[in-house]
């Protein structure tokens, strides 16, 4: 079949394949969807055409391959002309003041796909239209980017990363002036000028003349220069990290993370992380890892723990590919490792943030002033430890981009936001990144656990000191994957009409009586007085939480990025009560009450979360 001819026999199908044929400069895409045609493979070209890829608070990620429910140079450019023409339209600054934009080392070479090449036709867009761009000539971690927004001043930043998807992954992270994710009504008014924007404009493609250009400036020399020396405002213990003895493995599996966690150490004068030599560079295969996750725990950190017991060292600390995340495990008296959960790494960094916050301020009354944050999913610690100190704590919807603008609402109004975290191993400890940021995160981990190592503490004693103190909090979190919508929306959708009537949630899991329901999806709040949510709602999700009168809490939520139905449980004990056998056994009866009345993962045929 020759180029254009109509044969595929779906008229739509038609016209979107001959719209990519004739806009795709890419040859190895373009010759991709060119055999699809040729052999008449309308199904893998309905994959590829079938819905373009949704511009979210999230930004885009999906696969890279053709098409345009794929990462792709064209679908790139696209998203960025319309990201630039909302930008133009929203600041009439935005020729003066430009754009940041950074990219991991992920690629994809069947279909010349690569971040570097993505944020480079992404800066080639802004540039055509006139507009400054700070384009990073090398691989970053994530946080450069927000870093880099707010320390410049600039209009908005993008980042190219799949952060720890697989490896086919791509995706197009996008930051606001505020130096925050977007949250609504950018996402809408940014997707609606993407559909506006789809024929590549004469200069899009012009990646050569773009690198050429006066408009465009590298920032990485000062970037890197500035965010160390921003970060060690929260170094509080030099002398202590001067001579601490204490052994630390560190791990940026295949990502970004190895030399900016490493010049974080140096920044604190701690003695440099031990690296895992097979994992330490940028590699886009992943080739020892299954999933470039740390948060799947043991499997991804194996090579870390044998670095470990060669060097004699009693932690290991490990980023996720783009070095936004941070996860953390100590080998145990027994001999094994244990690995913290994301709420048991965010009960340490919070007491240990507070901790250091308390001794450099002596006036009583800055307390009041004192502010720390989590998602509505993570553990309720840092509000057990704020009612006991007297500061703020505030719950927001799951995600960085929620917390990230209520931290800049709060700093805008002369308060202190101290810290913020989620259970999914994000941590933001410094307020010069309003996002998670696994690499000041790993340095103030590692004067965290020098400072313990002074008083004879490992980590795992300490935590627990935090849960006597404050009062135990036992969570259990994991996930099933359902790849059909249908199946999602009625497992949900049987939630709150329970007894068969609207709007009847259960007031019973099992033999667990359930005090309070909160639907996200719908604002439904049984714990207000006018039965709405106070937190924002969204119907393009699934989210409800449930609480018990045993003292447990469980959401129920949709992942935005991936197929996962997931559930975060948590047991919050009164300080004193610390039977931490029963407090376990108790919470994991809740946790297989909830899977088998509210998932029903045999009659909805849910995979579990792989081991």
């Amino acid at each position: 079949m020759e180029t254009g001819a109509s044969t595929i026999g779906d008229s739509r199908l038609d016209s979107a394949v001959r719209q990519w044929l004739l806009h795709d400069k890419n040859p190895k895409t373009a010759a991709m969807i060119q055999e699809m045609v040729n052999q008449e493979d309308v199904e893998a070209l309905k994959k590829c055409f079938s819905s373009r890829m949704e511009f979210g608070t999230a930004g885009l990620r999906a696969a890279m391959g053709p098409g345009i429910s794929r990462m792709n140079d064209l679908t790139i450019i696209q998203t960025t002309q319309g990201f630039c023409q909302y930008l133009e339209v929203s600041f009439e600054n935005l020729k003066e003041r430009g754009v940041v934009i950074g990219y991991d080392a992920r690629a994809h070479p069947p279909s010349g796909g690569s971040s570097k090449r993505f944020a480079s036709l992404a800066a080639a867009v802004f540039i055509s239209r006139g507009v400054p761009v700070h384009l990073f000539s090398d691989i970053t971690p994530t946080p450069f980017v927000p870093f880099t927004v707010s320390h410049l001043g600039l209009c908005a930043g993008i980042m190219v990363t799949a952060s720890h998807n697989p490896k086919q992954d791509n995706g197009y992270k996008v930051y606001w002036e505020n130096g925050a994710q977007i949250i609504s009504p950018h996402d809408k008014g940014i997707s609606k000028a993407i559909e506006e924007n789809l024929e590549p404009w004469p200069k899009s493609w012009n990646i050569e003349e773009a690198l050429k250009s006066s408009l465009l400036k590298n920032p990485y020399k000062n970037i890197y220069t500035d965010y160390f020396k921003a970060i060690q405002k929260h170094c509080c213990h030099r002398e202590i990290n001067r001579s601490s003895e204490v052994k630390i493995v560190h791990t940026s599996v295949h990502g970004v993370g190895h030399i900016f966690v490493q010049e974080a150490f140096k920044a604190f004068e701690l003695h440099p992380p031990y690296a895992v030599e097979e994992q330490k560079n940028p590699d886009p295969e992943f080739p020892t890892v299954k999933y470039p996750n740390p948060e799947e725990g043991e499997g991804v950190l194996t090579l870390s723990f044998a670095l470990a017991e060669k060097e004699g060292a009693s932690v290991v600390l490990a980023n996720d590919p783009d070095a936004d995340r941070l996860a953390m495990a100590e080998k145990q008296e027994s001999g094994s490792w244990r690995v913290f959960t994301g709420n048991e790494l965010g009960a340490l960094l919070g007491w240990w943030m507070f901790h250091c916050w308390k001794q450099q301020n002596t006036d009583v009354c800055a307390v009041k002033n004192l502010y720390m944050l989590s998602s509505t999913v993570s553990s309720k610690i840092l509000r057990a430890i704020a009612v006991k100190e007297g500061f703020h704590f505030e719950e927001t919807l799951t995600g960085f981009k929620w917390m990230g603008n209520r931290a800049r609402d709060l700093l805008d109004q002369g308060k202190t936001v101290l810290f913020a975290f989620e259970e999914a191993i994000g941590y933001m400890c410094s307020p010069s990144v309003l996002d998670k940021d696994g690499v000041s995160a790993a340095a103030i981990a590692g004067e965290m656990i020098s400072y313990l190592s002074t008083k004879s503490t490992t980590l795992s004693q300490q935590l627990t000191t935090v849960f006597n103190d404050y009062g135990y909090h036992i969570s259990k979190n994991s996930y099933f994957i359902c790849h059909d919508q249908d199946v999602i929306h009625s497992l949900f959708e049987r939630l709150r009409n329970y007894s068969g009537q609207k709007d009847s949630y259960p007031s019973e899991c099992g033999c667990f009586s359930i005090t309070a329901v909160r639907d996200l999806t719908t604002g439904y709040d049984s714990n207000q007085p006018d039965n709405k949510a106070v937190l924002p709602t969204s119907r393009s999700s699934q989210m409800i939480t449930f609480t018990f009168s045993n003292g447990g809490v469980a959401t129920m939520r949709t992942s935005g990025t991936e197929p996962k139905i997931k559930y975060y449980t948590e047991l919050c004990a009164a300080p004193g009560l610390s039977d931490v056998t029963s407090l376990n056994k108790e919470l994991d009866e809740l946790v297989e009450a909830i899977i088998e009345h509210f998932f029903q993962p045999q009659k909805n045929k849910l995979q579990p979360k792989p081991e």
